[in-house]
């Protein structure tokens, strides 16, 4: 279960990298619960996700490389990332979203049921 969970996610990242949104919310609850990292709170549902990444891929082009899996003591799968933000012409951006997502490493918290992702969290690594 825990190497199916993880190949799962390592394919949601790929989907993720290459901007490929529908490949993403394939993997997602249909009331999924996500994480904003840019404003903050959780995002409700695919169609909440998929406008969230709309909007977020119109301002920044992120990148995530997750570099160690592991199971939570709830049972969930956390993922340490090297993430790295740049602006959309591959320069890091200055100022708010620049100090808060830019060039670091954070902890993805994914809560699974029957396959698909019904949570997703995210913070600094434990």
């Amino acid at each position: 279960m825990f190497e199916d969970n993880v190949r799962m996610i390592e394919r949601l990242y790929d989907f993720f990298n290459a901007r490929d949104i529908d490949g993403v919310l394939d993997a997602l609850a249909d009331d999924v619960e996500w994480a904003n990292a840019m404003d903050g709170g959780h995002e409700h549902g695919r169609e909440a996700v998929r406008a969230y990444w709309t909007r977020q891929w119109a301002i920044v082009s992120p990148n995530v490389k997750p570099v160690a899996f592991s199971a939570a003591p709830d049972g969930a799968l956390a993922v340490d990332v090297e993430q790295t933000i740049y602006d959309l012409n591959g320069v890091p951006p200055e100022g708010k979203q620049g100090h808060k997502l830019s060039d670091k490493t954070v902890r993805h918290v994914f809560r699974i049921e029957g396959g698909k992702v019904t949570r997703f969290d995210a913070g600094d690594p434990a």
